[in-house]
Order: structure tokens, then C-alpha cells, then sequence
């Protein structure tokens, strides 16, 4: 008699992913419909068709639901971000990607309720973790298209301070307050691509 069937355990790993899957799409639903702020376990296990107390066995707490879904949003960011930059059509790169980015942050609530998730001292669960790891690739993608190396301590604060603009010029935009106080966004994120390209 042999040990664990090696196939029993990728069927149960893959099983265990595509509830987890299931469950994150659940969660994009709830959160479209009823604010991700608003999000509840037992909202989303409703909506994916699971007992309640089953969720506890992919995620703690809604703090680490809207981290994962926060890491897939960062994914996507990146993606977003690198393609607009390569596709570039006579604006900096910076420019173009920062365009990419604040598109997706604006109309993405996930990401703002997510910050409330954030624990301190960071990188607690795996969760952090993984929005951690998301948001360093997102970065470096941000200052791939700055053009400018990220060896030198300098260029790294102002990839940190580009993220830090798009992020607070997306609430403004999403809030309405950018529009109020007589601005475009692309004005601005022409302006920003102009200063640390």
C-alpha cells in the first residue's frame, strides 16, 4: 500500500481553486450590487450557493475577501498598465499608463474598500501577503514606464509618489470633486506623465 494518491490531491487542489474562484466571482457580484464596502460573508456565500461557516475555510474575514479581490484588481492593473504603455500612440509612456490605471482605479471600488483591510504592521496573512506581492508588480510596471531605473532610491519615491497621485486623483474623479474643483483627468494625468517621465 503506496502513500497519497498524487491524483486524488491535484483533483482536491483544483476542486479547492475553483471553489475559491467561484467564490471571488460571487464576491464581484455582491460587491457590484451592493458596495463593496457593504460586502458580508454571508452576502457572498449566499450568492455562490455555500453554507456560511464554509467560506471560513478560504477566508478569515471580509478584511481578506477584499484583499483577494483587490489582488486580482492589481493584476489587472498591471496588465492594463504594461499594454497601454507598449501601445504607445505619441504620449510618454508614463502618460499612457497612468491613463490605463486611473480608468480601472476610478471605476473600481474594490480597491479603495480594500485599503481598510490593510493591517499594520503590514503583511500579517497571506492575503496581505499576496495584495503586498500584487502591488510591488504593479509598481515596478509604473516604473517600467517612467523609463528611468529602479536601482536608484530616488526614482523608486517617485513611482511611489506617481501611484500615491493616481490613487488620490481616482477618488477625486470617482468622488466628483475632481470635475468640481474645474479639472479633467487627463489634464492632470498629462501634468503628472510630463514631471517623471
Amino acid at each position: 500500500m503506496g502513500g497519497p494518491n498524487p491524483n486524488r490531491s491535484e483533483r482536491r487542489a483544483r476542486a479547492r481553486d475553483a471553489s475559491r474562484a467561484s467564490i471571488l466571482e460571487s464576491a464581484r457580484r455582491v460587491a457590484a450590487r451592493e458596495g463593496a464596502r457593504n460586502l458580508s460573508l454571508r452576502g457572498v456565500a449566499a450568492e455562490a450557493g455555500f453554507a456560511p461557516a464554509a467560506l471560513y475555510g478560504y477566508f478569515a474575514n471580509k478584511d481578506e475577501l477584499l484583499l483577494a479581490l483587490a489582488a486580482e484588481d492589481l493584476v489587472a492593473l498591471s496588465r492594463a498598465m504594461r499594454d497601454a504603455a507598449a501601445a504607445d500612440d505619441g504620449e510618454t509612456r508614463l502618460t499612457a499608463a497612468s491613463t490605463a490605471a486611473l480608468v480601472l482605479l476610478r471605476d473600481n471600488e474594490t480597491m479603495a474598500a480594500a485599503q481598510g483591510a490593510l493591517s499594520s504592521p503590514p503583511g500579517a496573512s497571506d492575503a496581505e501577503r499576496l495584495f503586498n506581492g500584487r502591488l510591488i508588480a504593479a509598481l515596478k510596471v509604473l516604473s517600467e514606464a517612467t523609463g528611468q531605473p529602479a536601482d536608484r532610491r530616488e526614482n523608486q519615491c517617485d513611482v511611489v509618489l506617481v501611484a500615491a497621485a493616481l490613487s488620490g486623483l481616482a477618488l477625486l474623479a470617482r468622488s466628483g470633486r475632481l470635475a468640481a474643483l474645474g479639472f479633467a483627468p487627463e489634464e492632470i494625468v498629462k501634468r503628472l506623465g510630463e514631471r517623471f517621465s
